[in-house]
């Protein structure tokens, strides 16, 4: 047997075994998208629970919120 079948061989068996070795690593976590959050202030808060006292989901909450913390800025 020559050097280079003996060199291909070892390179073959080495390819085989890492194979699953590197499948298995584990991949790094995704970077946390995180947005610097602004504390909520009492007016927005107040809202939020206005809302929730009437039950509003979605746009209608959206809106809801929009138009009491608009009024309550104009006070």
């Amino acid at each position: 047997m020559t050097f280079l079948s003996r060199a291909i061989g070892t390179v073959f068996v080495c390819s085989l075994l890492a194979g699953p070795a590197l499948a298995q690593a584990p991949m790094p976590a995704p970077a946390a998208k995180t947005k610097a959050e602004k504390p909520r202030t009492a007016v927005s808060l107040d809202c939020s629970k206005q809302a929730d006292a009437k039950g509003l989901h979605g746009k209608e909450r959206h809106k809801f919120r929009s138009k009491c913390k608009h009024d309550a800025t104009k006070k």
